[in-house]
Order: structure tokens, then sequence, then C-alpha cells
């Protein structure tokens, strides 16, 4: 009998759609500690991440550390070579524009189709992840306001009931998220969310034009306000108050 094929592994979207378990392992403390000290710019693009290093700074084996550098790699957040060890990733700045470009192109068909059939329940779905942003950027979670700021955006493809768009859009952020997680400024994801305040207020109103012109700018101003100047701090420093 052949052996079962292995599953792929999931996604950054959707691990975070998955329950959240009671406890947590060792490998997912350095994965979440690891990706925190990016979104939170302590680590930026190019850092080497010294295994032997990071085992003494965890107070793990350094088997541990590969497994969750093996899980940052497949999340396209640490880029591993067999040569030269492992990095945090060094994304292309033309491929985000490339990924903003093809979201331009497909949430500006997706906004007005919603326009015409979103219902009230739907807008209220669309006022309560709004809450969620506000409290996010309020009290200055990066991770969190990062989710929520890109989820909005796939919450608005699913409510069309085409799990293949929801997908996509899905994929199509995952791709680009490095560089949001990393460079998106406080400012920047303030403005995000009053932008995503204005969008809803346009859907409720079932106007198309308004909504598809406020998304269209909102694309603009996300790519925009990027901040793509990176800092390679010392890897002890910027991990080890995360690794208490």
């Amino acid at each position: 009998m052949a052996a079962a094929p292995r599953p792929a592994p999931r996604s950054i979207a959707a691990r975070r759609r998955a329950p959240a378990t009671a406890g947590v392992t060792t490998t997912e403390r350095i994965v979440e500690s690891l990706t925190t000290a990016i979104v939170e710019r302590r680590l930026m693009p190019g850092t080497k991440l010294v295994e032997q290093k990071l085992a003494d700074i965890f107070k793990v084996s350094r088997t541990l550390v590969r497994q969750a550098l093996m899980q940052l790699s497949r999340d396209k957040l640490v880029t591993l070579s067999p040569a030269r060890g492992a990095f945090i990733a060094t994304p292309s700045v033309e491929e985000a524009r490339e990924v903003f470009e093809a979201r331009h192109l497909i949430e500006s068909a997706l906004i007005q189709r919603l326009a015409k059939s979103i219902t009230p329940a739907q807008v209220a779905e669309l006022r309560e992840h709004l809450r969620e942003e506000r409290a996010a950027v309020q009290r200055t979670d990066v991770p969190g306001r990062t989710r929520l700021l890109a989820d909005f955006h796939v919450v608005l493809a699913r409510m069309l009931g085409n799990h293949t768009l929801a997908e996509l859009i899905e994929d199509l952020l995952s791709r680009s998220s490095l560089i949001s997680l990393m460079y998106q400024s406080a400012h920047s994801a303030e403005a995000s969310f009053a932008e995503h305040v204005a969008i809803v207020d346009a859907l409720e109103k079932r106007d198309a034009k308004a909504a598809l012109k406020l998304l269209e700018a909102h694309l603009h101003n996300v790519e925009h306000n990027l901040r793509l100047h990176p800092r390679v701090p010392d890897l002890e420093t910027a991990l080890k108050p995360l690794a208490q």
C-alpha cells in the first residue's frame, strides 16, 4: 500500500485561523519571538541568525532552533542557505510593487461587486473587525494590528462567497507580508485603519463608485507609506528581552 502523501505546510494565514492551543511549545516560542522582533523592526533584512547564539539566548538545543528556523523559512520570513546559514529574508521591493499591482486589479473588481450585494449582517461583521483594528492600533500591538489590517481585505473577499478569490488575496497578502510587517509605521497603521472605516461607510451606503475610489487610494497609500530604511542591530540585543 502506498504511503499517504504528507500534508503541505500551512500558510501564515491558515495558522492564524486555526484554534489556539492551551500550551506553546519551545519551538513556537522561538518562532513567535523572532516574528515579533521582525515586526517591531528589532531585526531587519539581512540579519544573520546564528544557531548557537539563538540556542544560548533561548536556553534550548540547536535542534529546536533549527526547527524554528525551518518554520520561519516556510513563512518566507527567514532565508536558509546550506553554505551561509540563516538570515532574515530580504524581500524584493519590486516584487512587492507587482503584488500591489495585482491587488489593485483584483480588489477593485471585488469592492464594486460587494457594494452591490452587501447585507446589514456583513456590515455589522465589518464594524466588529474595525473595532478590533482600532484596539490593536491604540495599544500599539504591532503584530496584532498588522494581521488585522491585512485580514480586513480577506474578510471583504470572503463576503462574496468565493473561496478561491479569498485564498488568492491571502496568498498575495502573504507574499507582501514581510515588507508590510517590517516597514509599516504607527502613523501609516492609523491611516490604514481610518481608510478602512471610510471604505465600510461607503459599502454600507452601497456606493460602489466611492468604495472603489477609497480602496484604490488606500492601496496606493499603503504601498507609498512603507518605510524602506533597514537597520541591522545586534542579535542578542534584539531578542534577549523576548526570550525571558
